[in-house]
This record gives structure tokens, C-alpha cells and sequence, in this order.
């Protein structure tokens, strides 16, 4: 799994790549599905607005991509924010993945049909 950490108008230092591949390798841990995160860390400039750090996430599994986003007045707390949103993304989607009910209810009449079917014939 690789995690690929970029930056909009702010230089991706040692620190904040290694918080960051801390941060979000805990959440691989959970599900062994994920190939790969790939993580974009940007600042707004404009004086003006509030939540200037954001962080956003896409962490790509075998099926399907997860994506979240989270802003916050600093970059290691919108970091954590972001962990912590793609954590209860993940399990969500872990749990969806695992104990859904692989039968659609088509497939379960059509069944049903043909077991009646059947024994009327017999």
C-alpha cells in the first residue's frame, strides 16, 4: 500500500509527510483491501476565511474509492480530523462489503417461483 502526500500552496516537509503516513496507516490496518491513499494538503490564502488548512483524502480499494475531505485552523488538526472521518468511512464500508446480503431480492422470488414450479409439477 503506498500513501502519496501533495501539497497547494504549502511545502510538504518530512514532519507533515511522516505524521500524515502515521495518521492514515493506522486506518489500513483495518481493512486489507486498500491499495493506496493518495492525500492532497492545501492552504487557503484569503485572510478572510476560516478553515484555511484542508486536507483530502482518496483511498482507492480493490472495488471502489473513498473520499473525504476536512478543513481546520491548523494543518495537523484538519490531519486528524481527516483520520478519524476516514476511519469510520472505512469500517462503513467494510461492514457493507462483508455482510451484505449477496442474494438481490430478484433472484430470491425467481428462486421461490421455481421451487413452487417444481413442486407442482411433481
Amino acid at each position: 500500500m503506498y500513501i502519496h502526500v501533495n501539497g497547494k500552496n504549502i511545502e510538504i516537509t518530512e514532519a507533515i509527510k511522516a505524521y500524515v503516513k502515521e495518521k492514515l496507516g493506522k486506518v489500513a490496518n483495518h481493512y486489507d483491501q486498500i491499495t493506496g491513499m493518495d492525500v492532497i494538503l492545501s492552504v487557503i490564502k484569503n485572510p478572510a476565511a476560516t478553515g484555511k488548512h484542508i486536507a483530502e483524502v482518496s483511498c482507492k480499494t480493490t472495488t471502489n474509492v473513498v473520499r473525504c475531505e476536512e478543513s481546520a485552523e491548523s494543518m495537523y488538526e484538519s490531519i486528524d480530523l481527516l483520520a478519524d472521518k476516514l476511519d469510520r468511512q472505512v469500517k462503513k464500508f467494510k461492514n457493507k462489503a462483508l455482510y451484505s446480503d449477496k442474494t438481490s431480492i430478484r433472484n430470491t422470488e425467481m428462486k421461490e417461483e421455481k421451487t413452487e414450479e417444481t413442486e407442482e409439477t411433481v
